[in-house]
């Protein structure tokens, strides 16, 4: 355990010494660390924070308890790979930041550490990205993605309007000025246009402005720079034609409207289909009601969903949704569970039965206690999980972060260069050669595909996890589960159902079956043992004779009086203690021992019964998942703590390629190891407890089954479901996702490698023509709309069973 303690007063090396005597011999203390710059100490072992707080008050030191913070801040002026690395670098300077997760398609940042929020708004306003908490309410959402979407569209129409409308007036009377009258009408346009450019594009002259305030250069920077110039040679020419050359007095006013219009457009389309990229989360959001019924001092009130308090009694009717994580305490309904595990079928609940926030009652009417609230129930920490993933980086991303980090100096530096050219060297008009170079360079290398590449696939592909009953705690897992070759995994509750069950009933000759169930469970009612409890479920619905002497014999059975009769339960070597004959079912037991079941006699009065089978049952979809991932050519590993012989006849019931038996923790871990050192990824799939140790060495963990603390699982990823199922649907998107990610990535760099180039002006030789600005911000619209319309795709990816 770490506590983390944020003091006062310590400012040197003396001070450290002072602060480390003073904590070290408290109880519990097994490191100290004193961070002088962030005026923190962080200690590790099981002292608690209050003895720990007392001692530094004693030697003058006061200390107060640190908790981790965790918030999504919204950061709207964000647009490109070049703010991405700005405002990491500006956050994670800050004292106590622990990690910053920036995600540029969403325009947020995820921030975890011990740090002050306030600090962090204000360094984001230090360098022009002002910012503020997200609003997590998926309606208020959708509603501002909507206005945003139709702000756009507005401006983008009015842009293109003006800009056709000049292009047609350019068409018939000429784009150039020659008269008075030219110069009168041409100047009246460039105010129009002058005006369209402060309502349509003010947004992107705002953001070039602030960037260059603070050093850098973005998105926005290439856009105004490239409407801009086109904008101020026009107008040059109107107000001054005599001093440009004759040739040269052509006029560009309806391509800054047509290129503004045009990148709101596509901007505008953009911002539609990203509203559709978070689909899942906010379905998953859409699960908490906002209220819930209590039952106070015997009367019942509808109250706002955080005021519910652990421990209050709730009523939960027919149609509603669980409000909290709980158990019931009266009634009996079906739930249907399906929005968080994936399973069609509703679950029946009983008295005692587990219910988790966000399911759906479907019957009957239900009394329950609520356990954990707010964000402590399963749901909340599934949502958590799921935005804290979408907003990880992929180490795929890392060359196009880093490209992008430098992309847009580079590009003003070859825009200017080949301006340069044209106008030393072109052919006549040059002046007007050198603008159009200029301005189409400008538009055509903005970054913003190359930026979208690998974080709209990251959050479609996470979403879409969690829609299949898939949690990735890290994005970056997504991109290693494509690379896996094996596949290690534990047998009990993974490749079994976990608990012992009665899987065969052999009777003698002359004894019949229920009766020799009957009275197997009769005698284990006196027992506690894990066999027992499966030979009472299986005779649940039985009625019992009374059990009336018992008695246990460690490592053997059990022994007693049922009806008059003296029974005997156990293995071979309590018959042969007792001298009963086992050889009319000695070909049986054998055929038993061969499957990985536990033969359990029983003998009445010194005569053999019959024989029990035991055992923990095999899933019913191991076997087919196992299939699918030989299919995808995953190596299946099982290490099983359990005993040779039933290891080896599971492994041989599903087709595992390689099995180790009786292991520990330790040993799992040295398989594992061996097996990555021999050059295979490796996964591995287990409960997530006793195989901690080993979900950690993994190259990818998979804990199967939920839990309820989601938050604090040891694997990479965590299954809803606890079907190895998961593990193959897991792999399947994780390369679909990739593959997603590198169409991306080749087409925004295809994009802007074949793009400056053409719009340098390298294929005039052949063509006689120069690529028009105009088509230019077409071409940088579309090519962010093809991106996200790409990843976009990964939310109708199905995994083939």
């Amino acid at each position: 355990m770490t506590t983390q303690l944020r003091i006062e007063g310590a400012r040197c090396a003396s001070c450290v010494s002072k602060i480390e005597a003073a904590l070290t011999p408290i109880a519990g203390v097994s490191g100290v660390q004193v961070n002088l710059a962030d005026q923190s100490v962080e200690v590790t072992g099981e002292a608690e924070p209050a003895h720990l707080i007392r001692a530094l008050d004693a030697i003058g030191y006061p200390a107060q308890l640190q908790v981790e913070n965790r918030e999504t801040i919204a950061v709207p002026g964000m647009r490109c790979a070049g703010c991405v690395s700005k405002i990491e670098g500006a956050l994670r300077a800050l004292p106590g930041m622990a990690q910053v997760q920036v995600n540029l398609a969403e325009k947020t940042v995820l921030l975890t550490g011990h740090y002050d929020l306030a600090n962090a708004l204000e360094a984001l306003a230090s360098i022009g990205y002002p910012g503020e908490l997200q609003e997590t309410d998926p309606t208020e959402a959708d509603a501002e993605h909507l206005t945003g979407f139709r702000q756009q569209m507005m401006q983008s129409a009015l842009a293109l309007t003006l800009g056709l409308l000049m292009m047609v007036w350019g068409w018939v009377d000429g784009m150039t000025v020659e008269s008075w009258t030219d110069q009168w009408l041409w100047g009246s346009a460039g105010a129009l246009t002058l005006v369209m450019m402060i309502y349509a594009g003010g947004h992107y002259f705002r953001g070039a402005w602030q960037a260059l305030k603070h050093g850098s250069a973005t998105m926005d920077t290439l856009i105004a720079l490239g409407t801009g110039t086109a904008w101020l040679f026009s107008m040059g020419v109107v107000l001054m034609p005599e001093a440009f050359p004759a040739a040269s007095r052509h006029l560009y006013f309806e391509a800054s409207a047509m290129i503004i219009g045009l990148i709101n457009l596509g901007q505008a389309l953009e911002h539609r289909a990203k509203s559709k990229t978070n689909t899942a989360l906010r379905q998953l959001m859409a699960l908490r009601p906002k209220t819930a019924r209590v039952i106070r001092d015997g009367e019942e009130q509808d109250i706002p969903i955080r005021l519910v308090q652990a421990g209050d009694q709730l009523r939960l009717r027919p149609g509603e949704q669980v409000p909290v994580d709980g158990v019931v305490l009266e009634g009996r309904s079906l739930v249907d569970e399906s929005m968080l595990t994936g399973e069609p079928m509703p679950v029946e609940k009983v008295p005692g039965g587990d219910l988790s926030a966000g399911t759906l009652n479907k019957q009957g009417s239900l009394i329950m206690s609520a356990q954990r609230v707010g964000a402590d129930t399963a749901l909340a920490q599934i949502i958590e999980l799921v935005r804290h993933a979408q907003s990880s980086k992929l180490p795929i991303a890392n060359l196009a972060n880093r490209i992008s980090a430098v992309f847009v100096p580079a590009v003003v530096v070859i825009a200017l260069l080949s301006a340069t050219v044209w106008f030393l060297w072109g052919p006549d008009p040059r002046l007007s050669h050198a603008l159009v170079v200029l301005t189409t360079v400008l538009i055509i290398a903005c970054p913003c595909a190359l930026g979208l590449a690998t974080p709209m696939s990251v959050i479609n592909g996470v979403g879409k996890a969690a829609q299949l009953g898939l949690l990735v705690r890290e994005g970056s897992a997504l991109q290693t589960a494509t690379d896996l070759t094996a596949l290690v995994v534990d047998k009990t509750g993974t490749l079994t159902e976990g608990r012992p069950s009665v899987t065969d009933q052999i009777p003698v000759p002359g004894i019949e079956s229920p009766r020799l169930l009957i009275q197997a469970a009769a005698l284990e009612q006196g027992s506690e043992h894990p066999l027992a409890e499966a030979i009472l479920r299986a005779a649940q619905k039985e009625k019992l004779p009374p059990l009336d002497a018992f008695e246990a014999h460690t490592g053997l059975g059990v022994e007693g009086q049922v009806d008059g009769q003296h029974l005997i339960l156990g293995n071979h070597a309590m018959m042969t203690q007792w001298q009963v004959d086992t050889r009319p079912l000695d070909a049986e037991v054998a055929r038993l021992a061969s499957e990985g079941k536990t033969p359990v006699y029983l003998a009445a009065e010194g005569q053999l019964q019959g024989v029990l089978a035991i055992a923990d049952p095999i899933r019913e979809d191991a076997g087919s998942a196992i299939e699918r991932l030989h299919r995808q050519g995953i190596k299946v590993v099982m290490l099983t703590g359990d005993h040779p012989d039933t290891a080896a006849a599971v492994a041989r019931q599903l087709g595992i390629d390689q099995f180790e038996a009786q292991m520990r923790p330790e040993d799992k871990v040295r398989i594992l190891t061996s097996l990555q050192q021999s050059g295979d990824k490796v996964a591995m799939a287990g409960d997530g407890i006793n195989d901690a140790p080993a979900l950690a060495q993994a190259d990818v963990g998979f804990a199967i089954g939920s839990g309820t603390d989601i938050a604090k699982a040891s694997a990479d990823i965590i299954l809803i479901r606890s079907s190895l199922h998961g593990v193959a649907d897991a792999i399947a998107l994780s390369r679909a996702t990739l593959r997603n990610i590198k169409q991306n990535l080749f087409g925004a760099f295809i994009y802007n490698s074949l793009g400056i180039p053409i719009a340098a002006g390298v294929l005039y030789p052949l063509t006689g023509t120069l690529l028009n600005p105009v088509v230019a911000g077409a071409a940088m619209a579309l090519s962010s709309l093809t991106v996200v319309t790409n990843a976009n795709r990964l939310r109708w990816f199905t995994p083939r069973r």
